[in-house]
C-alpha cells in the first residue's frame, strides 16, 4: 500500500511557526536603528554641547532603564502573540501595595497596614507584579477573554486601586532597599542600568538558545502548529504573561528608588512609549518576530529623541504626540518593508 509520505509533525511546525534558529540572538536587521542613534547623537551635540557630557548620557540611560524593563516584558509577550496593556499600571501599583503592607499604621505620612516586616518590601512588590500577570493569563487562557480588552480593564482597575490606596498622594516613606537599587552606582554607572543590561542579555540568550525560549516564536507565529508539535502553548503563554508582570513590578522598584517616592500618576501614559519602542525596535504586533536587542535599541532611540527635544527647548507636552507619530511611521515602514498586511 502506497501513500504520501509526510514529514514529522515537529518539522511541519518548524516551517509553519517560522521559529528562528539557535544563533538568532542578534540579526543584522536589528542594527537598523544604530545609524539613527548616531544621527540623533550628532543632532543632540549640535543642539546643545551638554548632550555629549557624561552626566547627560548617564541620565539618558538611567531614565531608559525603567522603561526598558517594561519593553522587555512587552516584547516577550508580543513575540508570543499576545499583548499586555496593564504593565503601565503595574509599575505603580506594585510598589504601592508593597509599601501598604510593610509600612506602619502610624508615624509616617502614609498609613500602611504593617502586616509584613520592612525587608519584605521588594519580595512583596515582585509577588504583586507576578500575580497581576498570572491573573491576566487566567482571563485570556482559561476564560478566553479578549486580551486587549482584559488588560485594558486591568489597567483601569489597577490605576483606580493605586489612587484609592494612596488617596491621590505621593508616598515618600520609601524603604531603604528600594532606594539602594534606584540610586546606587556600580563602576560609575547606575546599578539599574547594569541590571537591565543583564536581564536583556539573559532574555536574549534564552530566546536564541533555549528550547522554551524559541518556543515563543513558534507560538506567536502559528499557535496551532506549535501545539501540534507538543509545545504547551497555554502554559508557556501564561508564564510569559506572569514574567511580564514581574518585570513591570521590578521596573517600579527601580523607578521608585531613583526618585525616592511613588507618585500618584507613576507609569501613567507609559504604555504608549512601550509600544513605540517595541515597534520601532522591530517587534511584530502579529507575534513570532523580533529580538530583544532590537527592542533595546528602540528604547534608546526613543529616549534620545526625547532628550534632544528637551535640550532643544521643545515643551514636554509634545512627547505624547511624538510617541504616537513614531508608532505610525514605524508601522507604515514595517508594512511596506515586509509586504504583509497588518490586520
Amino acid at each position: 500500500m502506497t501513500g504520501t509520505i509526510r514529514p514529522p509533525v515537529a518539522e511541519q511546525t518548524a516551517v509553519g511557526a517560522k521559529a528562528p534558529g539557535r544563533l538568532q540572538l542578534i540579526r543584522w536587521s536589528d542594527f537598523s536603528l544604530v545609524p539613527v542613534i548616531l544621527v540623533l547623537m550628532v543632532i543632540g551635540f549640535i543642539v546643545s554641547p551638554v548632550f555629549l557630557t557624561s552626566s547627560n548620557l548617564i541620565s539618558v540611560v538611567q531614565q531608559s532603564s525603567e522603561l526598558s524593563l517594561l519593553v522587555l516584558g512587552q516584547a516577550l509577550i508580543l513575540i508570543c502573540g499576545r499583548m499586555d496593556l496593564s504593565l503601565e499600571s503595574t509599575i505603580g501599583i506594585a510598589p504601592v501595595v508593597a509599601m501598604w503592607l510593610v509600612l506602619p499604621t502610624e508615624g509616617g505620612r502614609f498609613a500602611g497596614l504593617g502586616l509584613l516586616p520592612v525587608w519584605m518590601a521588594i519580595p512583596a512588590c515582585l509577588l504583586v507584579g507576578l500575580a497581576i500577570g498570572a491573573i491576566n493569563g487566567f482571563l485570556m487562557l482559561k476564560l478566553r477573554v479578549n486580551g486587549f480588552i482584559a488588560t485594558l480593564g486591568m489597567l483601569t482597575m489597577l490605576r483606580g486601586l493605586h489612587i484609592g490606596i494612596t488617596e491621590g498622594k505621593s508616598i515618600t516613606d520609601v524603604p531603604e532597599s528600594f532606594r539602594y537599587l534606584g540610586k546606587t552606582d556600580w563602576l560609575g554607572v547606575p546599578a539599574a542600568v547594569w541590571i537591565c543590561l543583564a536581564l536583556f542579555a539573559i532574555g536574549g540568550a534564552a530566546l536564541a538558545w533555549l528550547r522554551h525560549g524559541r518556543s515563543l516564536y513558534a507560538i506567536g507565529g502559528n499557535p496551532e502548529a506549535a501545539r501540534a508539535a507538543g509545545i504547551r502553548v497555554d502554559r508557556v503563554t501564561w508564564i510569559v504573561l506572569a514574567i511580564g508582570g514581574l518585570l513591570a513590578a521590578f521596573a517600579g522598584i527601580l523607578y521608585t528608588g531613583h526618585y525616592g517616592s511613588v507618585a500618584a500618576t507613576q507609569g501613567n501614559g507609559w504604555i504608549f512609549q512601550v509600544f513605540a519602542a517595541a515597534v520601532i525596535g522591530g517587534i511584530s504586533l502579529k507575534g513570532g518576530r523580533g529580538t530583544l536587542f532590537g527592542a533595546l535599541t528602540g528604547v534608546l532611540t526613543l529616549q534620545l529623541v526625547v532628550n534632544v527635544m528637551t535640550l532643544g527647548g521643545v515643551p514636554a507636552l509634545w512627547n505624547q504626540f511624538l510617541n504616537g507619530a513614531i508608532i505610525i511611521v514605524a508601522l507604515v515602514i514595517s508594512r511596506f518593508a515586509s509586504g504583509e498586511k497588518q490586520d
